[in-house]
């Protein structure tokens, strides 16, 4: 799996754990290894300039994904896993720090930034959170990833509650 991680926002980042949890993710939706995947950290100016642009919302957010080949996880486990470039997730390290914050279980903005990364690996899979039964089957999905990359990863304590409202 080819994933690069750049941090341009300005704050340090665990880029290695980015990397391990996008990398499981994709492993546990059965996306091809030989796939494309670029996630960068950015300051508040720089998403929300993109936020305006792209999605026509004032102000910085948290995560946004900008799919390429609109690539979907197989539906049967016999069909081959879809191979070719995932896209863009552009992830805000300022409103991640916030969000951990405010977030019902507190955690780290590498927390956050770990379960953003998450959210936007399934945005560009083509889960989405506009109706119930969406944000129903995307958040539940987003917790059973985020807590087996944990557990994997010897990590204890609460996993980070879903915060995001991307």
């Amino acid at each position: 799996m080819s994933i690069d991680v750049n941090n341009e926002s300005g704050h340090q980042v665990d880029e290695q754990a980015l990397l391990d949890i996008a990398r499981y993710a994709l492993a546990r939706m059965r996306i091809h290894p030989l796939s494309e995947l670029s996630v960068i950290c950015v300051d508040p100016e720089t998403i929300e300039q993109l936020h305006l642009q792209w999605m026509d919302l004032p102000g910085p957010t948290d995560v946004m994904s900008f799919p390429m080949d609109e690539l979907r996880p197989p539906s049967r486990d016999e069909e081959e896993p879809p191979q070719g470039l995932l896209g863009d997730i552009v992830l805000c390290p300022q409103v991640a720090t916030r969000q951990g914050a405010d977030a019902p279980t507190k955690h780290s903005m590498d927390e956050e930034l770990q379960l953003l990364t998450v959210h936007g690996v399934l945005h560009l899979l083509g889960y989405d959170h506009e109706e119930p039964a969406e944000r129903a089957e995307m958040f539940g999905l987003q917790s059973a990833i985020v807590d087996g990359w944990r557990a994997e990863q010897g990590l204890t304590g609460p996993s980070p509650a879903p915060t995001t409202t991307s």
